[in-house]
């Protein structure tokens, strides 16, 4: 009987397993154009926290009783559609449940990569990758040369985007990260300077890694490390918003950086960004990405947590920073 995860309740604060509901549903018959795909992997993702309140947004809240979604991979069992055939591996945005009844139009055939997880399409083959690439050279404008501090580093998006930094010739890449094992873990994958942000206050410590400053912030944290970050930006620095994971779960609002007015002698860019914005990057970034992947100038980490009774459990992980590189649900 295929399972699925709902949304029992719209957490305050920290989600908790209470806000999430495992239950069994029928078997959907196919319509016309439809397929019905099992899915192997789905992804957990910072942005769904604010899905499950109930406030405008980029994206549709979850709704309360209905299944949660997110990107997802899976083969075709059974279709309805001429565009494609059983054994066809997809990539759609239903996930959070074994099994997937959606329009063909809604799922993209993918070729399986030999040498790789099919897990791969929903990290370093797709939108965290492109998150990473979109967000560093075209939000952020990053050029040969650049001083760049990564927030979040050892995270999916974290860890690619101070890879590519590195590959286009930046003259630094400072990371920072909440353990010993995730600092030696970015110092491995080609971090000039990492820290552990629980060690020390952040501007202390990016001050000491980067005492000539910074020119691009890619930003995964918000909070203390964008106040520090603009605090180390040069003048002209740029700022990429990707995310805020520190202040998802504040039941009360939190302060804007206090050093904010120095964006103005600095003349900073601060601007936020959403990854589907820049589907059309996808081409690029997994041309170019691929080819780092194979000559092994590239490298990434998946965190796989087996079973979807167990996604809210790799969710609530992934808030807690328990992850290295991609948390990924195997199902």
């Amino acid at each position: 009987m295929p399972r699925q995860i709902n949304l029992a309740s719209r957490p305050s604060g920290w989600p908790t397993a209470d806000n999430f509901d495992l239950v069994e549903v029928g078997s959907q018959p196919l319509e016309e154009g439809q397929v019905r795909v099992r899915n192997q992997f789905m992804s957990v993702d910072p942005y769904m926290r604010g899905r499950m309140n109930d406030v405008p947004s980029y994206i549709p809240p979850f709704q309360l009783g209905r299944p949660l979604d997110g990107g997802a991979v899976g083969v075709v069992v059974e279709s309805r559609s001429a565009d494609l055939a059983e054994g066809d591996l997809v990539l759609h945005g239903l996930g959070w449940r074994d099994e997937a009844v959606l329009d063909a139009a809604r799922a993209r055939r993918l070729t399986p990569v030999e040498g790789l997880s099919n897990s791969a399409f929903l990290a370093v083959l797709g939108m965290t990758s492109l998150t990473a690439y979109a967000g560093l050279l075209d939000v952020a404008s990053f050029k040969e040369g650049d001083a760049v501090f990564v927030s979040g580093a050892a995270g999916a998006v974290g860890s690619i985007v101070g890879q590519i930094a590195k590959l286009k010739g930046a003259s630094l890449v400072v990371g920072s990260a909440g353990s010993a094992e995730k600092v030696e873990y970015l110092r491995a994958i080609g971090y000039d300077a990492a820290f552990n942000y629980k060690d020390a206050p952040v501007a202390e410590q990016l001050r000491k890694a980067a005492p000539d400053g910074i020119d691009v912030y890619f930003d995964n944290v918000g909070a203390d490390h964008l106040e520090a970050a603009i605090g180390s930006l040069r003048t002209f620095g740029r700022v990429a918003l990707c995310g805020a994971i520190a202040v998802y779960n504040s039941t009360e609002p939190t302060p804007a950086p206090r050093n904010l007015a120095l964006a103005i002698g600095k003349r900073l860019t601060l601007r936020g960004f959403i990854a589907s914005d820049h589907a059309d990057r996808m081409p690029a970034m997994v041309d170019e990405v691929g080819g780092w992947l194979r000559e092994g100038r590239l490298s990434y980490e998946e965190t796989i947590v087996d079973g979807l009774e167990n996604a809210p459990e790799a969710f609530l992980g992934l808030l807690r920073g328990e992850n290295t590189g991609k948390m990924i649900v195997r199902l």
